[in-house]
């Protein structure tokens, strides 16, 4: 990064700082005179110029997965990208206001001026050029509704994605001039350049997930943010607000107690309140005939005689 950035996550705008996380639904935005560089987990890397605004719709990507895909947005400026194993094995695609390109590994340019839209005049320009190593790849031009515009196959090449009648585009042969080729020469440059560093970031953030695979990213995880979420379908902690199947497991617990209650099955702790009719706790009598432990017999029976007078023997009562 050159400059400044930013990210906008969940309505809060905040600074970038070097080898940041970025999520799924962030808006990221460069200021004046400032240039970003974003590497994804398959390598494939974004270059942002000044003040332009680039939207992560959607990214999904597993090595040697099947379902791999990504749908990521230029919202306005000039926007360089490199693709990678994602689009040589799933489905990558780009969005701008007029146009979706379906990206079959190559580097590419986006330019859509401000306030692109059906009724904008100016043109969303799309160009191709050559990998780092020399290889080009190919760029599929669809409008917003999927019908095909044209296929990019050919180094240096270019649309022009024209607005027409009915809201209906078209993509005309875009005339690079030389002026233009030396200045989109400089910006695939920095966004291989980009790459090359954040293949590097990419390897060393593996690196410490594997080696810390309960280590939480204290400094940008959304989750953390937002307050207690449920992350992997895995259900919250006890005691966790809201936690699910809480409250019923409350509600069995004193069901189940109350019926061990009524059984006579729960003894109540020494020193436990008795009410007017007995214990307040139930507890089992013993059975007919058989007297308690340490209780003396009849005691309401006994009485207690008084002691004799002196110098007087007591006499036996018969």
């Amino acid at each position: 990064m050159t400059g400044t950035a930013s990210v906008t996550r969940n309505k809060v705008v905040t600074p970038l700082a070097l080898k940041d996380d970025i999520f799924q639904d962030d808006l990221l935005q460069t200021s004046a005179n400032s240039t970003l560089g974003v590497t994804f987990n398959d390598a494939t890397t974004f270059n942002l110029t000044a003040n332009a605004q680039f939207t992560i719709d959607n990214y999904v990507y597993q090595d040697g997965g099947k379902q791999n895909a990504a749908l990521f947005d230029v919202v306005k400026g000039t926007v360089a990208f490199a693709a990678a194993e994602l689009a040589h094995t799933g489905d990558m695609k780009i969005s701008t206001p007029t146009a979706t390109l379906g990206v079959r590994g190559t580097t590419g340019l986006v330019e859509v001026p401000e306030g692109a839209a059906a009724n904008n005049p100016n043109n969303v320009n799309i160009k191709l050029y050559p990998d780092a190593d020399g290889r080009v790849g190919r760029i599929e031009v669809n409008d917003r509704s999927g019908a095909r515009l044209g296929a990019l196959t050919q180094g240096s090449s270019g649309f022009a994605i024209r607005p027409g009648a009915g809201g209906r585009f078209s993509a005309a042969p875009l005339a690079i001039s030389p002026q233009q080729a030396l200045r989109d020469q400089g910006i695939v440059r920095q966004v291989h350049a980009a790459q090359s560093v954040g293949r590097q970031i990419v390897t060393q953030q593996r690196a410490i997930r594997q080696a810390n695979p309960n280590r939480n990213n204290q400094r940008n995880n959304p989750a953390r943010q937002n307050g207690p979420q449920r992350q992997n379908n895995l259900p919250q902690r006890p005691g966790t607000p809201n936690a699910p199947g809480q409250q019923n497991r409350q509600e069995n617990r004193q069901e189940n107690r109350q019926e061990q209650n009524r059984q006579g099955q729960i003894q109540p702790p020494p020193g436990a309140p008795r009410t007017a009719n007995g214990p307040a706790v139930r507890q089992p009598g013993p059975p007919p005939g058989v007297q308690r432990p340490g209780l003396l017999p009849n005691r309401a029976a006994v009485q207690r005689r008084a002691p004799p007078p002196k110098g007087k023997p007591e006499k036996e009562k018969r």
